[in-house]
């Protein structure tokens, strides 16, 4: 195939007066398209279900974004059957053909950015900025993977001894099941579900009960790229009615989850256990983590300060990426904070079709109800600095940018919150600001800024994190730029948007002959 060589999407400016208008176009668009029903999506079939899945608007929950039904075990036993048919097919397509296929709808989301970026606003509460970025990486992950498929599609070299031929090539595993989660309901569940698809396997995917809606906009673009019936089911539901019944069946070859650690490794246990089936099953998992931001006394203290806000803030704090603790080298610490202070304070929270705002709500009831529980824990534990307040839950889900100045060891500093927290501590030099980052279970993201080469060289491989950025913001990674993925109790560090992420869907197989 004469493809272009790979570059990652644009994002829009919005504060072009056109892309603006644009963008209201959008939200007129999705609002006339707000409340309508999907079925779930099981081969040919289109199936309505008793329960239902309601889906709001966190910014006003009274308004409703959609329905959708709701799976249980007969449904998804329905969905793994005809993944395992269509499978015998589909694993004997072409790498080309499945190529073009997630080509295509990488060109349809292309065309449709403005209304994907709608609908990520009303269904997830994001801001326009950080929603365009979310649907590029949509698009960038079809048009990688696509692209590292047909790298791979002969295998690699190895090495023949004289008079054979040594071949190591790939074939698909099977069944995927892809449960998806909310905090990035395009681009992830895009990126879990196409890399499964494009090496050959069939997919049962499982959103978020969050952003189902969205989920369903994907499948039918799939459909409209021309991905055949029952390589994707798509399967909305309640993990508590289906979840373990998924990842326990023997015919699912493999997981592909993002979500919190607690799941994560309640999926990797079900997953682990015999269960008929004549193979291991393979877990990819990514599951959140406790990020730190380290500031050395040599640094640029405005960048510092900015990254750490931008970092702490976008999307509300709802990214495993997202800095939910600074480290201060104590010389610099009251200057950081003050910085990062006025910067916090500065933010406008509100509304995010509203022009002008920088963070909305939390994604949802629990969400909020649990952030706020850290609240109080926090203020228990440490200083309030600024932030600490929440609105009424029936008029939206925010809690305000908060900082909490409070010791490594404490609970805020140690349990991923997901929401607009940070909690800033005071190191006593480089070498305990970097002991305090690592110590945590987690391992994602991290940062340092620092002048001092020595340090920065220490960081590089002492920081216990799958991505470590200097200098720099620690969110907004980039497919097949920055690979995405952390070890520890973050996961499989089987990094996303990355030349080693395809072939963990696949069946590595060397062939000899002797001639």
């Amino acid at each position: 195939m004469g493809l272009l060589p790979y570059k990652n999407e644009p994002y829009l400016d919005f504060t072009d007066e056109e892309v603006r208008r644009g963008l209201d176009d959008a939200f007129k668009q999705v609002e006339g398209d707000l409340g309508k029903s999907y079925p779930l999506r099981i081969g040919e079939s289109r199936i309505d279900t008793d329960g239902e899945i309601v889906s709001v608007n966190p910014s006003k929950p009274s308004q409703v974004i959609g329905r959708t039904a709701s799976a249980t075990e007969r449904e998804a036993d329905m969905a793994l059957s005809t993944a395992t048919k269509t499978f015998e097919g589909w694993s004997r397509t072409t790498a080309e053909y499945r190529a073009r296929i997630m080509l295509r709808a990488a060109g349809i989301m292309r065309r449709r950015k403005l209304e994907l970026i709608g609908w990520e606003v009303y269904e997830s509460g994001k801001v326009p900025s950080e929603a365009v970025a979310h649907v590029a990486e949509a698009i960038d992950f079809l048009e990688y993977y696509s692209r590292e498929m047909l790298r791979l599609k002969d295998g690699v070299p190895v090495y023949s001894l004289p008079g054979e031929e040594s071949r190591y090539f790939y074939q698909p595993m099977g069944v995927g099941v892809v449960i998806a989660p909310w905090n990035f309901p395009l681009a992830i569940l895009t990126g879990m579900s196409s890399a499964a698809m494009v090496t050959g396997n069939t997919v049962v995917l499982k959103p978020s009960e969050s952003t189902s809606v969205i989920a369903a906009i994907y499948a039918d673009i799939m459909a409209e790229a021309g991905l055949p019936e029952g390589v994707m089911s798509y399967l909305p539901g309640y993990g508590s009615e289906m979840g373990d019944y998924l990842v326990s069946d023997p015919r699912t070859r493999f997981v592909s989850f993002t979500g919190s650690m607690n799941t994560g490794l309640r999926i990797n246990e079900l997953a682990a256990k015999p269960n008929g089936q004549p193979w291991i099953k393979k877990v990819l998992a990514e599951m959140g983590g406790k990020d730190a931001m380290v500031v050395d006394d040599d640094a640029d203290l405005d960048s510092a300060a900015r990254d750490i806000v931008l970092s702490a803030y976008g999307y509300g704090g709802q990214k495993c990426s997202a800095a939910s603790r600074a480290i201060l080298h104590e010389k610099v610490y009251d200057t950081v904070l003050e910085k990062v202070v006025e910067q916090t304070n500065n933010l406008n929270q509100g509304q995010p079709t509203e022009p002008g705002i920088d963070l909305g709500p939390v994604i949802n009831h629990d969400q909020f109800e649990k952030v706020s529980g850290y609240l109080e824990t926090g203020k228990g534990e440490g200083e309030l600095i600024t932030g600490g307040d929440t609105t009424d839950p029936e008029s939206g889900y925010f809690v305000s940018p908060t900082i909490l100045g409070v010791n490594p060891r404490a609970t805020v500093a140690q349990e991923e919150i997901f929401g607009p927290v940070l909690s800033v501590i005071k190191a006593n030099s480089f070498e305990n600001a970097l002991e305090i980052a690592n110590d945590t279970p987690y391992g994602l993201t991290g940062g340092v800024y620092s002048r001092n080469r020595e340090h920065l060289e220490i960081a590089r491989h002492e920081y216990q994190a799958g991505n470590v950025y200097f200098n720099r913001t620690i969110t907004g990674s980039l497919v097949g730029v920055q690979p995405f993925g952390g070890f520890g109790m973050s996961g499989t560090d089987s990094k996303a948007g990355g030349p080693d992420y395809l072939p963990q869907h696949m069946l590595p197989r060397t062939v000899v002959e002797r001639f």
